[in-house]
Order: structure tokens, then sequence, then C-alpha cells
């Protein structure tokens, strides 16, 4: 684990900023949102308090335990919240921490070396948002305890027994009147937990579910850390050296920690991390890690002779194939906005592009054969993206107002302003047909797609840019992919995938799921994709009917109708229903059912479309075989 850092840490070292009063009244600007990913977020608020007692070395064990109740517990070993009377505020360092908000260790006081967040910023607002909150202090061989309702304290912090251990508990009941749902989701927990354990390597998180019908738990601790990392990604693709490279230098203050291996796909994979905190949008540290790898990559090509003096792989090319992590871990981490989404500090991207140009590039030296392989794998994109280039020229589209640039076959909508259009991707020209006729053409676009588009996961771009289908939805959608990617210029606020409702339907739609993730994921991030959801049944009684659909609506409205004398018509495809029927069951925003699509873990989304669009048959059948007895309608 990380060598402690020997600094003062009491009640002297707690500061305080501004109180706590706002957070229930507009909870969505301290944790994003009330719904389930908002409630995940008080989790991940205390465990980054845990967390970062880790990286100063005094915690090796946190606990996360989905209680019966449907509270949630979160234990570690560290140093425990400083129990001492605040000499300013006159009150424990634990209640300062947990009722005013800016309140805590990590502001310059010197508690913290290296925290990912703000000590107190977290555990306050989650004691804010919770019906009640509990938490319990082991330090100096004597157990604090204390009781929270929505954020006022039942009494003052209490000495209750004496104790061996030390650490912080914290227990919570989220508040109902608050949240849309107070049930966590294990798989959500887990996904964050993992990562976290990828992160800090010999760091043992334990996560239970003591939920009736639910019970499980699991230990998640990785010795290898973001080694182990890379190669459960690359774990079902082809890769071009058998183990990860690992890098693990420290300059001064700044500690870099890179793993990567290049696979046999032709997409990238980097993750960024500052101070384990997810730096979705990269930053400083992964431009620093891309430049050095372009760079090498050149340097060896023309030493081998790959390259000729005055040819050059771009960037782009360097990274084919490529699955890396990068983390580093700073004193002063500034992140450019309040998401924490990008790192800005400029001076570590020469620390990272040094660490790994001389970690790589020794590793390149002794392996002269697989520098080659490497080289050349570069030279072949770099002929695929020349052969894309004119292509991909073909696909962009200069302004919004060049209609004349637009696919022939969509039939748009009159409405500019993309916030209020959707756009429906209709399978076949025959449903395409009857949904424009059926559309509400001043907010509804339609694209009809012509058969199958091609499964993007087994072909290099120019391939792709060349195909018919995909050439008309991203000129369409007027936002480019990629690297070109640019919400602004999203024509359509919702994209809406509309196939028939049986097997060949669902593989349309998962061959455009796999073309959004794979070039076009902010789409799928920012919440711009959606499933329309056709019914599967028509029930007349009486010369009255109505649309269900699901198998369970159908039970339950001929219950209650009584099946004699009624007559049901099963729908197989979009082309079965007029476009009067189409418009009020599947397009009609006061009736439709619409499924957004999200993707709350990236990493279990590659690994499925990786096992279920790749080169691999075994992997498919293995998925299959696994998750057969969770479907539940199957039309063949």
């Amino acid at each position: 684990m990380t060598e402690k850092i020997q600094v003062s840490y009491d009640q002297s070292q707690i500061q305080v900023l501004e109180g706590l009063e706002p957070v229930r009244k507009r909870p969505g600007m301290y944790i994003g949102s009330t719904d389930s990913r908002g409630l995940h977020h008080l989790v991940h608020e205390i465990v980054d308090n845990s967390i970062d007692e880790a990286l100063s070395g005094y915690c090796d064990r946190i606990v996360v335990i989905v209680n019966a109740d449907g509270s949630c517990t979160v234990r570690d070993n560290g140093r425990g919240i400083p129990c001492g009377i605040h000499p300013k505020e006159n009150i424990s360092a634990v209640e300062l921490v947990l009722t005013k908000l800016h309140a805590g260790g990590k502001f310059g006081g010197g508690g913290y070396k290296i925290s990912g967040g703000l000590h107190g910023v977290g555990l306050s607002v989650v004691n804010a948002l919770s019906e009640t909150l509990t938490v319990v202090v082991c330090q100096d061989g004597k157990r604090h305890e204390q009781v929270y309702h929505r954020g006022i304290p039942v009494d003052r912090l209490k000495v209750t027994g004496e104790t061996e251990e030390r650490g912080t508990t914290v227990t919570f009941w989220p508040d109902a009147e608050i949240f849309e749902t107070i049930e966590f989701d294990y798989e959500i927990l887990r996904s964050r937990l993992r990562e976290l354990a990828y992160l800090n390597k010999g760091l043992v998180i334990i996560l239970k579910d003591e939920r009736e019908g639910k019970e499980r738990e699991e230990s998640l601790c990785y010795e290898g850390g973001i080694k182990d990392f890379v190669a459960q990604l690359n774990r079902n693709k082809e890769t071009l050296f058998p183990e990860p490279i690992y890098i693990d230098k420290e300059y001064g203050d700044v500690a870099v920690e890179i793993a990567l291996q290049y696979n046999d796909s032709y997409s990238e994979t980097i993750y960024g991390y500052a101070n384990n905190i997810n730096t979705d949008e990269g930053g400083t540290h992964v431009d620093g890690f891309k430049n050095a790898i372009t760079k090498l990559v050149n340097d060896y090509g023309h030493s081998l002779n790959v390259l000729k003096e005055d040819d050059k792989v771009t960037g782009e090319d360097a990274r084919e194939g490529l699955c890396a992590v990068v983390s580093v871990k700073l004193v002063d981490p500034q992140f450019e906005g309040q998401t924490k989404t990008k790192l800005g500090n400029s001076e570590i991207r020469g620390i990272v592009a040094k660490a790994m140009y001389e970690a790589l590039g020794t590793f390149l030296e002794e392996n002269p054969a697989k520098a080659k392989e490497l080289v050349l794998k570069s030279v072949l994109a770099q002929r695929a993206r020349e052969a894309a280039r004119n292509a991909r020229e073909l696909t962009r589209r200069k302004t919004v107002l060049e209609s004349t640039t637009l696919p022939g076959k969509l039939a748009d909508c009159t409405e500019k302003d993309a916030q209020y259009c959707e756009i429906y991707i209709v399978e076949g020209d025959s449903a395409g047909g009857t949904a424009k006729q059926g559309r509400d053409r001043r907010f509804q676009a339609i694209l009809p797609l012509r058969g199958k588009i091609l499964n993007v996961e087994k072909a290099r771009m120019h391939r792709i840019l060349e195909n018919a289908e995909i050439k008309a939805m991203i000129t369409a959608f007027g936002c480019g992919i990629n690297d070109d990617f640019n919400e602004e210029k999203l024509r359509y606020d919702r994209i809406i995938c509309m196939t028939d409702a049986d097997v060949d339907g669902s593989h349309i739609r998962i061959l455009l799921l796999t073309f959004f993730y794979r070039f076009m994921r902010p789409l799928i991030e920012r919440g711009h994709v959606y499933a329309a959801q056709p019914p599967l049944y028509k029930v007349t009684k009486n010369k009255q009917e109505k649309y269900l659909y699901s198998d369970k609506e159908l039970d339950e409205y001929l219950e209650m109708i009584g099946r004699k004398g009624s007559e049901t018509q099963r729908y197989k495809g979009l082309g079965e229903m007029n476009a009067e029927q189409l418009w009020e069951t599947t397009m009609n925003p006061q009736h439709r059912i619409l499924m957004q699509v999200t993707m709350e873990d990236a990493v279990a989304a590659d690994e499925i479309f990786t096992k279920l669009m790749g080169e691999n048959p075994e992997l498919r059948r293995a998925f299959i075989e696994e998750n057969a007895k969770l479907v539940a309608e199957l039309d063949v």
C-alpha cells in the first residue's frame, strides 16, 4: 500500500467555508440529480473519503453493505474523523464535517496530501439528504457515536464504549422525500467499487448485499492494480503481446501509473483517472500519454526503416487497437468544470509523456520484433485512414442550413431548433413509408434503413464510411463521428430506433447501438438514444380496441374484460399497422413508450459489444448459454 504521509490531522485541521442550508432545497446542485444516479452518488461520496485515507496510507480495507432495511453502511479502518472540539466552532469536528458544507481537512490544512474530493463536502451532503444517518468513529481506544435526522444532530457526539479498532462507519437511510427511488442497485455499486479496487492495488473492498432474496458478498482486491484492469478489458480479444505493459513512476509529488496492451480491434480504449476520479473527457495526463505513443511509433518506424524519412503516422493510427489505463495522483488537481471530467494541470502533460516515453521505449528496444509488429499495425491503420478520408468528407455536413447535403431518403421535420426535434431510424422502406404518413412533420423526421447496417465491430473505418446506410445516418445527424463529434451540431435531441418486435428487428437495433457506441458514444452517454416499443398485441371486443405491449399486459387485460368474445391480433412487424395505428401506438408522445439507452458501466458495455459483435463465435455462444435463462419472451 501507499507509504504513510506523516502530517498532523486533528480537529484544528478542519476549516469552514459556508453553511449547509441550501442542500435539501436544491439537491441537484450537489449530487447532479435525485434519480438512481444521484442516490448511488451518496455512497460514492462516502467511499471516496475512505479511499483518500487509503491514498494517505492509513486504510487498507473498506466494507460497503446494503442492509436488509434498505440503508447503506460504509466502514473503513482509517484514522477516523477527528473527534475533538473544533477551536472556532466549539462543536466536535465530526459534527462540523457532517453539518457544514465545505468543512473538511483537504482545503490546505495539511490533513491530506493527496485526495480526490474535498473531505466533508460529500459527507455533509449525504447527511442533509438522509432521513437518518449514524456515524461511528473508533479512535484512540474509544468508540464515538452520533445520530442525525435530515441533517440535524439528534444529540452530541458521545463515547459509547472502548475498542481496539479504528476507523469510521457511516450508515444512512436515503430520504424518500428527496429521491425518486431509495433502492440501491448492487451492480451499479459493484461497477464503481471494482474500478476503485483496480486503481488502488492491494486495497481490499468488500461489497455485501443483506436484503432478503438478494444476499451476496464479494471481495474486490487486485494486487496487479490497473495491469489487471487492462488484462480484464482485453480478455476476449487477441492481443499483440501476452502481458500488459505496466509503468509505475514517481516524479516529486506526482505518481504516474500506466498499463497498456494492443489488441486486434480497430478502435482505441483509453481510461484516464486523476486521484481515482474518472476523467471522461481526458485532460493533460491523457494528452501526454497520447503524445508519447505517437512519437515512439514514429521514431521506431524510422529506425526500423518501416517508415520512410518523410512518412509519419498520426496519433489515431498509432493508437488503433490500443487499450490503456492512465492514472495519476497529484497534490493539487485542477479540474475543468464542476463535474471533474477533465484534468487541467499543465505540468502533468510533460510528466506523463516522459514516464511513458522512457518505459515503453525500453520495452520496444528489448523486444524489436514486437516493436516492428506495432509499427506495421500503425502503418496499416494509416493506409486505411487515407482510404477513409474521402468517404469521411462526404459524410461531414458543413452547416445545418445546407439541406442539399442531407440524404435523399430522409423525410426531415420543419422545426429547426434541435431540442424540439426527433428522428426515427426505421427498419425497411415499407415501414418508413408508413411512418412518414403517420408522423407529426413539425418535429418528427424519418430515416428508413434498407436491410441490416454493417457490423462496425468487424470493419475498418473506410469500409464503414462506404456503407450507404451509415453514411445516411452520419449526414442526417450532422454531429460527425469520433474526434469530429460535436454535440452542438446535432440536429435532433432524440434519436429513436424503431424496429420490428422480432429477432431481425432486435438484431438491427443491436447493430445500430454498436455503431453509436463505437463512433458516437456521447449520444448514448448524454441520453440522446432511445428505442421505440411498438405494441405486441391488439385486442378487440365490442368494437373497442386496446393496444398492449407485453404478455403480462395482455393477460391482465383479458382477465379484466373476459376472454370470451375478444379477438387478439399479434403484431410481428411495423408493416402490419397503418399510418394512423403506428402514430397512435408508437409515435404519439402522449401514448408511446420510449426506452432510453443508458450506459452505467462503460467497461461492461465494451465487453458485451466485443462478445456479441466480434470475430470469436465461441464467446457469443458462451454469452448466450449464460444468459438464455433470463429471456422472458422470444419470437422466432
